[in-house]
């Protein structure tokens, strides 16, 4: 998973810099330390809406704001469908900070599956270092 970008990142600093610039695609995927690919998936699937001119993509303001919102829902454990709900579609919604769209009974709801997801996890963890052990353990072969 990419982390976001940190506070005083290119990422974050480019916001402030100057709101009216546009990214390319190369640029954007460079700031925000995802792939070309994860742009024109979250394009082709309504959460960023890039300026086209032919085949080429040019990211304003709105765009990495967004960007940086569904890269923290997907950090945060939230499925894609979940992110767009919160997020909306159009370029306004993207003011806020993520967990500031969240309802409380929403965060409760993420808190309890990502204990259910860590306990699989831990689970998992021990059997495999069970058989880890099981297995340097045991003679190997004639």
């Amino acid at each position: 998973m990419s982390a976001l970008p940190s506070p005083g990142s290119a990422a974050e600093e480019s916001h402030g810099r100057n709101d009216r610039a546009e990214l390319t695609i190369g640029q954007m995927a460079s700031e925000f330390g995802v792939t070309l690919r994860t742009l024109r998936f979250y394009e082709d699937k309504g959460m960023l809406k890039p300026r086209r001119e032919g085949t080429s993509r040019f990211y304003a303001s709105p765009d990495r704001l967004r960007l940086q919102m569904i890269l923290k829902g997907k950090q945060l454990g939230f499925t894609l469908s979940e992110i767009r709900e919160l997020i909306g579609s159009g370029a306004g919604a993207a003011g806020a900070e993520f967990e500031e769209k969240l309802q409380p009974d929403q965060i409760v709801s993420q808190i309890g599956h990502l204990e259910r997801q860590r306990a699989e996890v831990e689970d998992a963890i021990a059997r495999l270092r069970e058989t880890h052990r099981r297995l340097a353990g045991a003679p190997t072969g004639p």
